[in-house]
């Protein structure tokens, strides 16, 4: 766990739920976002029960989040584009699935992303996470290669192109 001031890295809890569901909606596509998929609150509350689900918190509100699914929790259920992915870069039996995550317009370029993904690698070290940013998701991007997440493939879905990335880091 990290605290500077009033920021808070931490594993999400079932308090979180609420401030995660809310910041998802916040950043929908639909209302200028970029995020792509809503996940309910019961898939939600499912991958808490399977992985650490990482949230930022300044001022106990969540103001990040950083969403993992493992490959068993991924089977049970029907994500095309994640099944796309799949087929692009099948990375190894235990990788999982990195993301979604997602800061709030007022926490942006505050290095969050980063700070969560230190904490996830903390809790889930030596598996390979395995994700997929909309290629022209600059800002996105930009980030992950900063984290040292590198690409490994792509793919086209629903006439949109997307870079997969994947990473391996040894818990130091």
């Amino acid at each position: 766990m990290t605290t500077n001031s009033n920021l808070q890295i931490k594993i999400a809890t079932q308090s979180d739920l609420a401030g995660i569901l809310k910041l998802q909606s916040e950043n929908q596509i639909s209302q200028g976002g970029s995020l792509s998929a809503e996940l309910t609150q019961e898939m939600i509350q499912e991958m808490m029960s399977d992985m650490p689900q990482i949230v930022a918190l300044v001022n106990n509100e969540v103001v990040g989040f950083l969403l993992t699914t493992s490959q068993a929790v991924n089977k049970k259920r029907n994500v095309p584009i994640v099944d796309v992915m799949f087929t692009s870069y099948s990375g190894n039996s235990d990788s999982y699935i990195y993301g979604p995550v997602c800061v709030s317009n007022t926490q942006r370029g505050k290095g969050l992303a980063q700070l969560m993904f230190k904490e996830l690698l903390n809790q889930v070290p030596n598996r390979e996470g395995v994700l997929f940013i909309k290629s022209d998701n600059e800002s996105s991007l930009r980030a992950h290669e900063k984290m040292g997440i590198k690409k490994v493939s792509s793919f086209v879905f629903n006439n949109a192109s997307f870079d997969v990335f994947a990473y391996l880091f040894p818990n130091s």
